[in-house]
């Protein structure tokens, strides 16, 4: 019953807040209902009344909302303030577009993460010694934007190839291109966090017992699958939310009408019950797939919870492979090289002959189009949006921490169902588009992952036997957490996090190429993607320069937390 008041507030809380969209922006939704509706009449004071009026503008915010709640109460959406049309059955539909697409897309992102995860799955059922095997494969992969994959297959599969459709939905073979776009990073960020975890099941007692007694190599590797799982399973919650409200630049792209792109463009259209509708829509859906993840969760571990007799998962003791060091080292040089020579360049200065050139001595990047060399763009660009992604990781980290802590899954499960679009819309609109803006959006939801990591780690480190030995001795709850939980739950969601920084970067380019972030002459990656990709067939070096960035950006996150991880000293094996 806790647990249900806390989700009824906390929905209850973001319906609220969208109700006050109009106050919080201060803007006047009636004269952009009116470009909406009739983008050629003048907004004159009688037609700005009547649409007034006729909305219900002219009471105050709060009669507004008492009705908006009254209707939900009564199951009634409420009608479309813009076409004037019941908002449920569009949401409904938009509802099945985005779940049909969801389901598509959670098929890919299994599947690659199937595939990253196999070698250390077929090392570990040969009872081998296991290490990560996802690598930076996996790293770059999740590193790639979303709408950045979606444009180079509609390019390229559907336009040049003509295998399959670029627009449009209804027919199964329009779903393969967006399902490919959104599932390939997902899976990804998946099986780099499963990938991470296998290591220490395969090296725990009943492994090298399973070895000892001859079992079979393929039901060792299904139960370490099954020992490393709940600590994923929320992470695959969020991943199922992400594919459907998350959608918006590939449901933009590809003119699919589902409801990432319904909530977005009810938002720009300030079409307040179509936007609180589909927001209610998500809020639902995150809810149930939530609760899915934690009652199959509870379902995998047994009754090991109750019984306080799951020990805590410790990956083996290893040294960092003087290749990992030395990649990472040689990658962060290259990086940090092109940067500087960016640096030392004029990102503003515009060469009007050298308009979409190819690489060459005066532009070895090549230049955009309006002639701006890309070098000294993505150069410039590297300061807003690596140090900026590093900042919004580090508070990510410790609001994770400190919400998966005290268990605040209502508030996590409601902040992971929100688009950071739409985020980015309200915060941009309260303090204006820009690159703080943008980095406040992205933190106020980017926590959710790293807070139901934690508090999945924290529930099994919780039933862990050491732990209930501790307390038999008479340890204190500080001297627990300090000493015993914290150090089972932060290196996990601490790499975590750093495998992160990419996606944060990503998010950030996101709302960049949307138009929420950074405003223009400024440098910045996502920008440059958003500028530069209607010319991406004639002149690919201006998306690949900040494509590529981020997918450096993303190895070398890879790297670094491999050779970091794998510096630990055998004797720093706990318990």
């Amino acid at each position: 019953m806790k647990h249900l008041a806390g989700r009824l507030a906390a929905l209850l809380a973001v319906v609220a807040v969208i109700g006050l969209l109009p106050r919080l922006t201060r803007t006047d939704p009636a004269l952009t209902i009116l470009h909406a509706r009739y983008a050629d009449r003048p907004p004159t004071a009688e037609t700005l009344d009547a649409i007034r009026a006729e909305t219900g503008l002219d009471s105050s915010p709060f009669s507004l909302l008492g009705d908006r709640a009254a209707g939900l109460l009564r199951g009634d959406l409420g009608a479309s303030w813009v076409s004037g049309q019941p908002v449920t059955p569009d949401a409904i539909s938009a509802l099945g577009v985005s779940l049909t697409l969801m389901g598509a897309s959670l098929a890919v992102a299994l599947l690659t993460a199937a595939a990253l995860t196999a070698r250390t799955l077929r090392r570990g059922a040969r009872h081998r010694i296991v290490a990560a095997g996802a690598g930076t494969g996996g790293a770059v992969l999740a590193a790639l934007p979303e709408f950045l994959i979606a444009a180079v297959l509609a390019a390229v599969v559907a336009v040049r190839l003509d295998w399959l459709p670029a627009l449009g939905w209804g027919a199964p073979q329009q779903a393969v291109l967006p399902a490919l776009a959104m599932g390939i990073p997902a899976g990804a960020l998946l099986g780099r966090l499963l990938d991470d975890a296998l290591p220490a099941a395969f090296a725990e007692p009943w492994a090298r017992a399973a070895t000892a007694a001859g079992l079979p190599g393929h039901r060792t590797a299904r139960h370490a699958l099954r020992r490393t799982l709940p600590g994923l399973l929320p992470q695959l919650g969020l991943i199922v939310v992400g594919l459907t409200g998350g959608a918006v630049a590939v449901e933009t792209l590809y003119a699919i009408p589902g409801l990432g792109s319904t909530a977005l463009a009810a938002a720009l259209a300030q079409d307040l019950p179509v936007l609180q509708a589909c927001v209610l829509l998500l809020l639902l859906l995150g809810t149930a797939a939530q609760v899915a993840a934690r009652l199959a969760s509870r379902a995998l571990l047994g009754p090991a919870l109750d019984d306080s007799a799951l020990p805590a998962l410790v990956p083996p003791p290893a040294r960092a492979r003087r290749s990992l060091i030395t990649g990472a080292l040689l990658l962060a040089a290259l990086f940090a090289a092109v940067v500087l020579a960016g640096l030392l360049r004029d990102p503003l200065h515009v060469d009007a002959a050298a308009r979409l050139a190819g690489p060459s001595l005066a532009h070895p990047l090549g230049a955009d189009s309006l002639g701006r060399d890309v070098l000294a763009r993505l150069g410039h660009g590297a300061a807003r949006t690596v140090l900026t992604a590093v900042a919004v990781s580090a508070a990510t980290l410790l609001l994770g921490l400190a919400l998966g802590a005290v268990r605040a899954g209502a508030l996590t499960e409601t902040v992971n169902a929100l688009p950071a679009i739409l985020t980015g819309l309200v915060v941009t609109g309260v303090a204006g588009p820009g690159p703080w803006s943008a980095a406040a959006a992205v933190t106020a939801v980017a926590w959710a992952p790293l807070a139901a990591h934690t508090c999945a780690l924290y529930a099994q480190e919780r039933a862990a036997p050491h732990l209930a030995a501790a307390r038999a001795l008479g340890a204190g709850r500080l001297h627990l957490w300090r000493r015993h939980l914290l150090p089972g739950v932060l290196p996990p969601v601490a790499r975590h996090a750093a495998l992160r920084v990419p996606a944060i970067a990503l998010a950030l380019a996101s709302l960049g190429f949307l138009g929420l972030g950074a405003e223009p002459p400024s440098p910045e990656w996502g920008r440059m993607l958003s500028e530069n990709l209607p010319y991406a067939e004639r002149a690919p070096w201006s998306v690949l320069a900040p494509a590529a960035a981020l997918a450096v950006l993303g190895a070398l996150a890879a790297l670094t937390t491999a050779a970091v991880r794998g510096r630990r000293l055998p004797s720093s094996a706990r318990h």
